[in-house]
């Protein structure tokens, strides 16, 4: 018999509209999982199973009836706790933040309830997206199905460890520095961060997105055709484009790629990783592929690092010492250095955001699409903050994603295979801004070409 929980969002739809399938077999399943890996994994900050089954039921009538509500009738979806929907408190993380439920839903989650999607429930992060990992003050540590000893990356923790471990096909997280696409690599997923305003976001902010998080390049490119619906409160979203998503037929003959493999600062990539990434480059047939430079320089990692800490320390200072006091203890360090920083220093860390825009967009515009690990190294233990475990040196692993969230450049994680001791490798695929398309559809190749995955579920 097939597992139901293996099955993809586009073989759900297929099952639904046969009649092979029904919503709430489906639902039934992915509760089961849920209910048997959730006691481990932590990944959800609400969830309740009589609302799915309820969500379910209802799903199951119209497909009866012959009248789907919408594109993912009867899916499970899970969305990232930071994505607010109504009535549910968003605590970013953190046990400072008051509980007060959000009083409408964000776009995302907005155009999931229209697509009639069966919500499993929201999904954990650490304090204020700020760590990649699953470390936080407010909820308990998320873990990665692959290696439970192991963090399942972040801030999209909960989503990445509900993705790999079979809590239904579809999951929504965020990135501003690589939170969907860290992630997807330690977690062997499909993490794409689209280009920036392609899904409307609330409240919007540079580099900010909202993305899917799948098993397949399928499921991500149907995700992508209700995530990205306009929505007139994001001031800063991109004019809708009417984009044949599941359209990903692809040839690499004669596409220029570049590849990647030193980002220019931070940590150096392990050999295995290393060795994936250039492997998957050749496998790219009639391509032509090229070296591209270091670009990113510790001036930029610091500026921006300076900035982010004077933004975060800007809002914990209005707090009262009580609640300042429970933000995780990791953070609040990191943070209070911005505590003291003058204007002009943090004018000059606000301009690396540029600097790093344009580094980014100059070193790629030879090429049609530029591979890359995701990250330089595997997922580390599950109760670290980051790799280096260190406030001082907080983003050593993200030289390969942050500057293609201050660029606004496309950009997808894939898996390219498992280390030795059976941790995922992510690939990076990045494209010319706006070509979200591109990128999925090289990452639909690759699917194809590379070597056969033994599971896309952990077990």
């Amino acid at each position: 018999m097939t597992d139901l929980t293996e099955l993809t969002a586009v073989e759900l739809l297929a099952g639904y509209r046969s009649g092979d399938l029904s919503p709430v077999e489906v639902a039934e399943a992915v509760l089961a999982r849920i209910e048997a890996r959730e006691p481990v994994l932590k990944a959800f900050y609400t969830h309740d199973p009589a609302e799915v089954r309820s969500a379910a039921k209802e799903s199951e009538q119209r497909w009866r009836s012959g009248s789907p509500q919408g594109t993912l009738d009867g899916v499970p979806v899970t969305i990232k706790e930071n994505v607010a929907t109504e009535g549910t408190p968003v605590p970013l993380g953190t046990a400072a933040t008051d509980l007060t439920p959000a009083s409408q839903d964000a776009p995302a989650a907005a155009r999931i309830r229209e697509s009639g999607a069966v919500l499993l429930g929201k999904t954990t992060m650490p304090d204020y997206g700020m760590l990649t990992s699953g470390l936080s003050s407010f909820h308990e540590a998320s873990r990665n199905p692959w290696d439970t000893n192991r963090t399942p990356g972040g801030s999209s923790a909960g989503a990445g460890a509900a993705a790999a471990a079979g809590y239904g096909p579809l999951h929504i997280g965020t990135d501003i520095g690589g939170s969907i696409r860290l992630p997807a690599a330690f977690c062997g997923l499909v993490g794409l961060k689209p280009s920036f305003g392609r899904v409307p976001v609330n409240p919007p902010y540079i580099g900010r997105v909202v993305g899917p998080m799948t098993r397949t390049v399928a499921d991500t490119a149907l995700l992508m055709s209700v995530l990205s619906q306009p929505d007139s409160r994001d001031h800063m979203s991109l004019p809708p484009s009417d984009i044949p998503w599941q359209s990903l037929d692809f040839s690499a003959e004669g596409v220029r790629i570049g590849l990647h493999l030193d980002a220019g600062v931070g940590l150096d990539v392990e050999p295995e990783i290393r060795k994936a990434v250039t492997d998957a480059a050749e496998l790219f047939e009639g391509a032509v592929v090229e070296p591209v430079d270091p670009f990113v320089t510790r001036e930029m990692l610091n500026g921006l690092d300076l900035f982010w800490r004077t933004r975060l320390w800007s809002d914990l200072v209005a707090l009262p010492e009580e609640r300042r006091s429970r933000v995780l203890p990791y953070i609040l360090e990191w943070a209070r250095g911005g505590a003291s920083t003058s204007g002009v220093d943090v004018y000059r860390g606000f301009s690396q955001i540029d600097a790093m825009t344009v580094a980014a967009l100059r070193a790629t515009e030879p090429f049609d699409f530029v591979l890359s690990p995701t990250s330089p190294v595997s997922a580390f233990p599950a109760d670290w903050a980051s790799p280096v475990n260190d406030p001082a040196r907080p983003f050593e692993h993200i030289g390969f994603t942050v500057p293609y969230n201050m660029s606004g450049q496309p950009s997808v994680s894939i898996n390219a295979g498992f280390t030795a001791e059976g941790q995922p490798i992510g690939l990076q695929i990045t494209g010319r801004r706006f070509d979200d398309l591109g990128v999925l559809r090289m990452a639909a190749l690759f699917e194809k070409v590379r070597p056969k995955q033994a599971r896309l579920l952990a077990s």
